[in-house]
């Protein structure tokens, strides 16, 4: 039997992850289908018709929405939501030997984790097919540390060097958030979000259509590069970037190999795993999310039932032991009647760690990130707040903590606040109470007003030495400048027929040449081959069995089927044979293995 043929069992799946009948799928998706059109004007009304159609869905997740072609974006889900825009702090967690910095390494993931969207609009992806599955890795150079801080110091997949310590004279507070954001040259109202940099939809070359490599660009969707180039070092904006790392496996670096599948089709659900072994680290979960168009006509994304967030596990090295669980906080896409889409982020992420050494008399460590409310006349302000404070596991009162003003100022150990496209700073809580309270009523900086004069008097040889208080505050990370780090796919040829790039490739190619009709036609044909295989499961009363992932997904955290260890251990002992190092006069290449 061939290890890599999808399975059938006369075994139910779990509750959340069994197919709907097909009769009321059809009925589903005949009512919310809407006809082609390739002009943008085409493309509004489409999206007006498909909200209004919308109003009072439970969850359009389950629909499973039939769209034309037009509306998407050539990539397909699986490869678009992957979590390691920045795998090269992902795999940072496991470097320090103190809890604390662990921890403000996972919140540096967690807040780089989806540069895409701080670089990028939203955009709307194929929809996956069931057993549909996408591999992929990354080597990355190790980082290296600020000898004073041990702040991160990242060179590569830059626009311009990132500042190793924020001052303060240059960024506003969350207690300012009603006046003004965090300054940002990137970062502002509803006009520079339709402007954002990095925002371009793949070319390809006429002579060879279905040749794909990556490209250094800034957003995630330009990372998926239709076309055979190579980098040029220059973002989309034309902005010099720094030379990526090389693709190859270079000496000394890491690699992080990702494993994804399809694991249902009604209710949409995939299970996920990235690991790097040389920093003994594994990431997982299981992807399923609500879609509910708001009487703003703005659409809310939040976790599915299966969803219980993204899961860290360290497996050796300073944090051996260590389990660390991210949940996902509520998004919510704007501007959806004017076809100029942005997203603003809701409610609060939680990080909890459990195992491991801990940080004393059996107390753990967690972490608040709480995004401020946006008021929904007026610019975005993007701002967060949070904690990391101290928890007993054998306690449930942390668990109604949710909000930074929850938690006792007593158990609190670092606060920080920013802006979640820009800049996020940290400081101790000792440092915080000394100040007269904590981050939510201590941190406000100096108005505009005041930071203008303090700036000329400094142009003038007059300046004044900072407060110990703005003195305080370190940078936790600078996501300003940081762009997605370009990942590497094996060739077509070399891929399953499963696989998400050659599965989708008469769909993407099409698309790229903007022949959105017989895009759609092909679209079509392979949703049509999707509702057949279901058919013809259900005539002869079997189940689909994932082939990667064990199919009890009730703990939110995926299984690797012995196939499903087998094909990542491949990829992290994948050799393309295409190598381009970095010459340093274009920026650096990067391998044609991707397809």
């Amino acid at each position: 039997m061939d290890p890599h043929e999808p399975q059938e069992s006369l075994s139910p799946l779990p509750a959340a992850t069994t197919e709907l009948d097909e009769a009321e799928v059809e009925a589903q998706a005949a009512a919310i289908d809407v006809p082609d059109d390739t002009g943008e004007g085409g493309k509004l009304r489409m999206i007006i018709q498909l909200v209004k159609r919308s109003f009072g869905v439970k969850d359009l997740a389950a629909m499973r929405l039939s769209l034309p072609a037009s509306l998407l974006e050539p990539i397909p889900n699986l490869e678009y939501w992957h979590y390691l825009d920045r795998p090269d702090l992902f795999v940072t967690i496991n470097d320090h030997d103190d809890t604390l910095e662990r921890m403000l390494a996972v919140l540096r993931f967690t807040f780089s984790k989806d540069i895409r969207h701080v670089r990028g609009k939203p955009c709307k992806p194929y929809n996956s097919v069931l057993g549909e599955n996408f591999r992929v890795h990354w080597d990355v150079n190790p980082i290296s540390y600020d000898s004073d801080d041990r702040t991160p110091i990242i060179t590569t997949h830059v626009e311009s060097s990132p500042k190793p310590h924020l001052h303060s004279e240059t960024t506003g507070s969350v207690n300012q958030g009603s006046k003004t954001s965090l300054k940002s040259g990137r970062v502002g109202g509803f006009g520079s979000l339709l402007s954002m940099k990095g925002w371009s939809s793949p070319a390809v070359e006429k002579t060879s259509p279905s040749t794909v490599v990556e490209s250094n660009v800034s957003a995630q969707l330009s990372n998926l590069s239709l076309a055979s180039t190579t980098n040029t070092g220059e973002s989309a904006s034309g902005s010099t970037t720094s030379p990526p790392t090389s693709m190859s496996t270079s000496a000394g670096s890491l690699r992080i190999a990702y494993l994804t599948e399809q694991i249902s089709h009604h209710p949409p659900i995939s299970a996920y795993v990235a690991s790097c072994p040389a920093r003994h680290i594994t990431l997982s979960g299981i992807d399923q999310i609500s879609v509910r168009v708001l009487a703003s006509a703005s659409v809310r994304v939040s976790s599915g039932a299966m969803n219980k967030g993204l899961f860290i596990a360290l497996d050796g090295g300073p944090g051996a032991g260590e389990r660390y669980q991210i949940t996902h906080p509520v998004a919510h896409v704007n501007g959806v009647l004017r076809g100029s889409f942005y997203a603003t982020v809701h409610e609060s992420t939680i990080v909890t760690c459990t195992g491991g050494p801990g940080v004393g008399d059996g107390e753990m460590l967690r972490a608040i990130i709480e995004y401020k409310e946006e008021s929904w006349l007026g610019k975005p302000h993007f701002l967060v707040e949070g904690v990391i404070h101290r928890y007993n596991p054998s306690s449930h009162e942390h668990e109604e903590w949710t909000k930074v003003k929850h938690v006792p100022p007593a158990r609190a150990e670092v606060y920080f606040e920013g802006c979640w496209r820009d800049v996020v700073r940290w400081r101790h809580a000792s440092a915080a109470a000394s100040s007269g309270g904590s981050s939510s009523s201590s941190s406000s900086l100096s108005s505009p007003v005041a930071v203008a004069a303090a700036a000329f008097g400094a142009a003038k040889g007059k300046g004044t030495r900072k407060s110990d208080e703005q003195e305080e505050w370190t940078t936790l990370i600078d996501l300003a400048p940081l762009l997605s780090v370009p990942k590497t796919v094996r060739p077509i040829s070399k891929q399953l027929p499963t696989e998400s790039r050659r599965l989708w490739e008469s769909v993407t190619n099409r698309l790229l040449r903007k022949e959105y009709g017989e895009a759609t036609r092909a679209k079509h044909v392979i949703e049509q081959r999707q509702r057949d295989e279901a058919a013809e499961r259900k005539r002869r009363g079997i189940e689909f069995v994932p082939r990667y992932f064990e199919k009890d997904i009730q703990s939110g955290v995926p299984t690797l089927t012995q196939v499903g260890r087998d094909a990542l251990e491949e990829e992290l002992k994948y050799e393309d044979g295409e190598h381009h190092d970095n010459d340093g006069d274009d920026g650096g290449s990067t391998p044609s293995a991707a397809s």
